[in-house]
């Protein structure tokens, strides 16, 4: 188990030989807009607001209104308890940047499920309100099945990345995210070839062989008793599920998918309709594949729903590789090209070094067969220069938690905070140019 421990710190250390670029200018963007957005108390807020024009209330360039549709990632988190993580991130947020927030409950209105956030400065008000499109039925439909039934769906999905050329593509592109793929099924492997091992123990060492049903029964406790619950450390049945969800998203084939899709067309559709300065789309993980599927099956069916609305699109973490490397993803890649064409979009791409669990340094677009179109700018953090030292240190060997942290509240005023992107008085886009 210590070598396998040893395997997992080297699939998921930070490589040190890589450096993070400056940020990617944009013509229409703010330089660095947290590092000085708070110069006393609350006051002068938007001393860095050098285009007026990326918001409608042009005597301060303060966002007033805000609609927030954010497509979680991979994880057992309903509506409320998505509410519940904003809100504690969104208090400390405040308290570090000197303003207050209120975070109210979460509501529904038709199939769509959102919560308001109420934002105050000294010289702003913002109101941002936020829906949530978790896919939180998938998730527990998936993990919620027998052990044997979770591993089987899973090695069967692991086969399919690899018959669909996605294994390759991982390695040739972000090699982290290529280990990460291997990590849960190399493990389970290891522990099946110990407990069969076990299991034929009589056999090899010549034992009796009335013997083999006492060993088969230790080899099913050692597996099912011991090994697996000490493997959930690193949550290895829950990423059999992601990469069975996964191949579903690329493919959309199964039926609760793409039901799925098409009810979060109408709330999305609602909420693009509310009338707002502008319209954050933020995703998170395989959440980026999921909203690249529903904003891009808008975009074909309804493209006026998008003109004349300042509409930014975030990928934090974005995995949509994950799914779009693979041949069958005809659908996906088409609609990431149909998103990237979009003339009212701004999409960017946040990274991160330390994450394991993002492509690197890659172009989605370009690399989703879409060179022509516009590429979003890669916008690169450090959570090391975000986090505390203590902080830092209790997470950085958590790749699940290192992947969780774009959503997450910082320790210091850094260049990029997802509370401040979603419900502060800065146009979203101004975060795009954060380095």
């Amino acid at each position: 188990m210590h070598a396998v421990a040893s395997f997992h710190l080297a699939i998921f250390s930070t490589p040190r030989s890589l450096t993070s670029p400056a940020g990617w200018d944009h013509p229409a963007l703010i330089e660095r807009p947290l590092l000085r957005l708070f110069g006393g108390p609350g006051a002068g807020v938007l001393r860095l607001l050098k285009d007026q024009h990326l918001s409608h209330d042009k005597s301060t360039g303060h966002v007033k209104k805000r609609i927030v549709l954010h497509f979680p990632g991979f994880e057992p988190l309903d509506a409320v308890k998505h509410q519940a993580r904003y809100k504690r991130s969104a208090v400390k947020t405040a308290r570090l940047q000197d303003f207050d927030v209120q975070v109210g409950q979460v509501e529904s209105e038709g199939p769509g499920r959102y919560f308001d956030v109420d934002s105050q400065g000294a010289d702003w008000q913002t109101a941002s309100r936020v829906y949530i499109f978790d896919h939180d039925e998938i998730v527990r439909r998936l993990n919620g099945r027998g052990t044997l039934h979770r591993m089987v769906a899973g090695y069967l999905s692991a086969l399919r990345v690899v018959w669909e050329g996605g294994a390759f593509g991982y390695f040739r592109h972000a090699w982290r995210f290529g280990l990460f793929f291997l990590f849960p099924f190399l493990l389970v492997a290891i522990g099946v070839a110990g407990s069969v091992l076990i299991g034929t123990a009589p056999y090899w060492l010549a034992l009796e062989s009335s013997l083999l049903v006492l060993s088969a029964i230790v080899a099913y406790l050692v597996f099912f008793k011991l090994f697996l619950p000490w493997s959930e450390r690193w949550h290895t049945l829950h990423l059999f599920s992601d990469w069975e969800l996964a191949v579903a998203v690329a493919r959309l084939e199964k039926p609760y998918l793409k039901q799925w899709v098409e009810d979060s067309l109408a709330s999305v559709r609602a909420a693009l309709n509310e009338p707002a300065d502008e319209y954050v789309i933020s995703s998170h993980s395989m959440g980026s594949s999921i909203a690249t599927q529903v904003i891009g099956a808008l975009v074909e069916r309804e493209p006026g729903l998008f003109a004349g609305k300042r509409i930014v699109f975030v990928t934090l973490g974005g995995a949509i590789l994950q799914c779009a490397l693979l041949r069958s993803a005809e659908v996906l890649r088409a609609r990431v090209g149909a998103i990237a064409r979009v003339k009212d979009i701004f999409w960017f791409d946040v990274q991160c070094l330390t994450d394991a669990i993002n492509f690197y340094r890659c172009q989605v677009v370009a690399l989703a067969g879409h060179g022509d179109a516009p590429q979003p700018p890669i916008v690169f953090i450090r959570l090391k220069h975000m986090l505390s030292p203590e902080r830092y240190g209790r997470i950085k060997r958590d790749f699940l938690r290192v992947h969780r942290q774009y959503v997450l509240d910082a320790d210091v005023r850094a260049p990029f905070d997802f509370t401040m992107m979603t419900a502060g008085p800065l146009p979203a886009a101004s975060f795009a140019n954060a380095a």
